[in-house]
């Protein structure tokens, strides 16, 4: 593949650094309530997921442990991280300067759900530069790992998918990537990174890895 004709951004762990936050304020939510996992296991699984996907998958862990969680756990466990995000989201550095030097189409496709993906996206003034193309999963059957989510985002850019490079910092990120026939760069420039992040998304089967916006730049350039 020569120069992408289009950018398809991952927001939560990309563009804004929200999972560093969300993953701290689940994690310790879970863990009060008797569900532990290790970082490694966690940020595998669960990062990238939709959350109609992941809580199903907390339902289910809790069920085999035979733990109680609150019937609400999903909202308590939204509402204490919305309350930092609000106060505590910021952009990661140098999004901004990617998407505004990239000569061609960008957008953003996200696990999030549409309206709290765009609230990320005002919270950080990384909105505007993305207009309408900002697609959650609720737009499609399937999230991530499947491909829906970027074919559709690559359908409303009017580009093909082999023509664009996906940005992604989770392995179910890349995988939905991959599967839609994309170019993906694994990125590794998330406060919730971790030492053994790299490899990971190399594993999952990354063209590319990159720890900050930067080396994407040139690599979009060659």
């Amino acid at each position: 593949m020569g120069a992408p004709q289009a950018i398809i951004f991952d927001c939560d762990g990309v563009l804004v650094d929200s999972e560093v936050i969300a993953i701290a304020v689940e994690r310790e939510h879970l863990s009060g309530w008797g569900l532990v996992y290790d970082t490694e296991t966690y940020l595998s699984r669960f990062v990238g997921l939709h959350n109609r996907d992941y809580h199903a998958a907390l339902r289910q862990d809790a069920k085999d442990r035979r733990i109680d969680l609150p019937s609400d756990f999903p909202a308590i466990i939204q509402s204490a991280i919305w309350t930092r995000f609000e106060t505590e989201l910021t952009a990661i550095e140098g999004a901004r300067d990617l998407a505004e030097a990239f000569n061609g189409p960008v957008a953003v496709a996200s696990s999030s759900e549409q309206d709290k993906l765009h609230r990320k996206l005002e919270i950080t003034g990384l909105a505007p530069l993305f207009g309408a193309h900002v697609y959650s999963s609720d737009r499609v059957e399937h999230g991530k790992p499947a491909p829906d989510l970027f074919l559709y985002a690559a359908g409303k850019l009017g580009v093909e998918p082999a023509s664009c490079l996906v940005i992604e910092d989770s392995e179910n990120g890349v995988r939905a990537g991959l599967a839609a026939g994309m170019r993906v760069c694994g990125f590794t420039g998330g406060g919730h990174a971790d030492a053994g992040l790299a490899d990971r998304l190399k594993a999952a089967g990354a063209h590319q890895v990159a720890g900050t916006f930067p080396d994407i730049r040139y690599s979009v350039s060659d």
